[in-house]
């Protein structure tokens, strides 16, 4: 890791529980990329570490959080019940958001999404949620059919990757594109499974990424907000601008 670049463990409170997560900063970052991972994963996964270490030699901040406590981590190993609970996994997507926002080294960047699987969904039902925070978001494997009310609430520019020898999962993202109104695109990456495994593929994930928050993840807030007293609100006729731009958005 360059010398110049701060990692750090961070705690972050959601309602009743504390999760932790991995923070990296970059020197000279201006946005950092939030993970919400997939179905019985955490901040240990090996593809978002290594997603996000691409991510950190681009200049991204990167945010990878445990969603689950250790005693729901326990728990979800024999029930599976947490990995689609798209209500908890969003609220407490917001609650790092909403960290960011306020953390002094965080609190004047962009902020995007990169969702994997089941945390997808939790990553669109965030951005809904919090559309004068949220950037843009990328999607690997998705399943945004776990979060249909949220789809036509997305204002920021989406991304969804999707592996060619994964039908089911291609399905489910094209007919997310089509509930939703902001700028959306579909990447589908040939002779790649569900979970990217083959030679390479992981590679041009990253890279797709890279691209899309290169492109897409700027700061949208007021230059004047703490003049106004209005500090991390996006001015409300920059959000219906960019809401009426976006929804003219064209997909493939």
């Amino acid at each position: 890791m360059d010398r110049n670049t701060c990692k750090q463990e961070i705690s972050v409170q959601s309602n009743a529980v504390t999760i932790m997560g991995d923070l990296t900063i970059p020197e000279r970052a201006s946005a950092v990329i939030l993970f919400a991972h997939g179905s019985g994963s955490s901040r240990h996964s090996s593809r978002n570490q290594y997603i996000a270490a691409q991510l950190n030699r681009s200049g991204f901040a990167t945010l990878l959080m445990d969603l689950l406590t250790l005693r729901e981590e326990r728990e979800e190993h024999f029930s599976h019940h947490f990995r689609f609970d798209i209500d908890l996994l969003s609220e407490r997507l917001c609650s790092a958001v909403d960290w960011l926002s306020t953390d002094t080294s965080t609190k004047n960047f962009a902020i995007g999404l990169f969702g994997a699987s089941t945390g997808s969904a939790a990553a669109i039902s965030c951005a809904a949620k919090r559309p004068e925070r949220i950037s843009s978001i990328v999607s690997r494997g998705g399943r945004p059919d776990l979060a249909p009310e949220a789809l036509p609430k997305v204002l920021c520019p989406t991304l969804f990757i999707v592996g060619g020898f994964d039908p089911q999962v291609l399905v489910c993202n094209e007919k997310a594109l089509q509930a939703m109104h902001c700028h959306r695109e579909i990447e589908i990456i040939p002779g790649a499974h569900h979970l990217f495994e083959e030679v390479g593929k992981l590679d041009v994930v990253a890279s797709m990424a890279t691209w899309w928050f290169a492109r897409h993840c700027i700061l949208q807030f007021s230059p004047h907000s703490a003049e106004n007293g209005r500090a991390g609100r996006l001015d409300p006729s920059m959000l219906e601008k960019r809401s009426t731009l976006e929804s003219t958005g064209q997909h493939k």
